[in-house]
């Protein structure tokens, strides 16, 4: 079955895109590649428990099992040894991205309270969207009772665009509530 998103991308989203931006072919339009959750542990990476409840967590939000990063050295300021857990991430792809996407946007976005829109100053000049988000509980999957503790995670999408104006303008045919306040660098 084909997710919702994806259905909208090929038959809306693509057309209006290549029209706005005068493309002459459906390949240039900007598609999004893949996401990339993390989810750093900190000061909780040698409890195995933890570590567990938090693959656990991000299993249930994304779908999929994701992997435990370690670190790659060591760095007495940070209190790190080389080879200790730093965190979990996992990489989407492909239709269950498209159905995280869908679900980030029309249900666990719009539970963060005082939701103001996401910041425009995510978008970096490789066609990446960073965000972070303070609370995991938002997804629906994870039960509330069974959690130990409220932990954050990072998004980043990888799409193909260009510049930013066309990153911004996929994101925004994508329903991305963005902040209406124009960040300092601008929209180039």
């Amino acid at each position: 079955m084909i997710p919702r998103l994806k259905e909208q991308y090929d038959k809306k989203i693509i057309n209006d895109l290549q029209k706005k931006f005068s493309m002459k072919n459906k390949l240039m339009v900007p598609k999004i590649i893949k996401v990339v959750l993390n989810m750093s542990l900190g000061t909780d990476s040698n409890d195995k428990k933890i570590v567990q409840n938090c693959v656990e967590d991000i299993s249930l939000i994304s779908g999929q099992r994701p992997i435990i990063t370690k670190f790659k050295k060591s760095i007495s300021n940070f209190k790190t040894r080389k080879g200790a857990t730093a965190g979990i991430k996992v990489t989407l792809r492909s239709n269950k991205m498209y159905e995280f996407i869908d679900r980030l946007v029309n249900i666990a976005l719009p539970r963060i309270k005082d939701f103001q829109g996401l910041s425009l100053d995510g978008f970096d000049n490789f066609g990446n969207y960073s965000f972070g988000i303070k609370e995991h509980i938002i997804f629906p999957e994870i039960n509330f009772d069974k959690i130990g503790r409220i932990r954050g995670m990072d998004i980043t999408l990888v799409t193909t665009g260009k510049d930013k104006k066309t990153k911004l303008a996929l994101l925004e045919a994508m329903n991305f509530p963005f902040s209406k306040k124009i960040n300092k660098k601008g929209i180039n």
